[in-house]
């Protein structure tokens, strides 16, 4: 152990304006966090419709930009594998995830078309279309939000600040204050809390029809 601990460098000095904008950055994460919080029911609304969609056979697509494309893969990895407990697979597919398929899009019918065209390709009436973005401002978020609405897709935006034009666009939004970073990191916190509700929404609607339904 003294070994291991003396092989272990020394953390480097940092001046005080780097430690300072450390700070900063942390303490936007409760303000942004509060405003999350008023959404809580929400969340917990939007967890007992996917519930009810997915179990009927009915699929969830998502959608982003840079790290707003991570957290929408994050949340259809949730949904694909597990996230509380074991339970079955259900059908999510993030747009972005195939590449082939972006740039040939993009190369095609430009960046603005990349998530509307898979909308098309993917979407049947009833399914749900999850748009994350910070800005709320992205035109391809926006044409696949209309996109959606013409196919009878039901859409739901995570996104910074409102008024924005995605949050204007989609049938439900869920609004987060403050700075892009912060905004982000509680689109997380958002995802994992509509998992929660997802989850408790699907276990409790087994107890209520049958096991083993059909919902590919």
């Amino acid at each position: 152990m003294t070994a291991y601990l003396r092989a272990v460098p020394s953390l480097t000095p940092v001046g005080p304006d780097v430690a300072h904008l450390v700070r900063a950055h942390l303490d936007e994460v409760p303000h942004s966090l509060d405003s999350l919080r008023g959404s809580a029911e929400r969340l917990a609304h939007w967890g007992a419709v996917l519930s009810d969609r997915l179990l009927d056979g009915h699929r969830l697509l998502a959608a982003g930009n840079g790290g707003s494309a991570a957290e929408a893969q994050h949340l259809t990895a949730e949904l694909v594998g597990r996230f509380d407990g074991e339970r079955e697979s259900f059908a999510a597919i993030s747009l972005h995830a195939e590449t082939s398929t972006l740039t040939a899009i993009s190369n095609d019918y430009g960046y603005d078309e990349v998530f509307a065209r898979q909308v098309q390709g993917h979407g049947r009436r009833g399914d749900i279309l999850m748009l994350f973005s910070t800005s709320g401002q992205s035109r391809n978020l926006l044409r696949a939000a209309e996109g959606a609405h013409e196919l009878g897709i039901t859409t739901w935006a995570l996104t910074g600040p409102t008024p924005n034009p995605l949050a204007a666009a989609t049938d439900d939004h869920v609004a987060i204050e403050g700075p892009s970073a912060s905004v982000q990191e509680c689109h997380l916190i958002a995802l994992h809390a509509l998992c929660r509700a997802f989850d408790a929404s699907v276990a409790h609607a087994r107890r209520d029809r049958p096991a083993g339904r059909d919902h590919a």
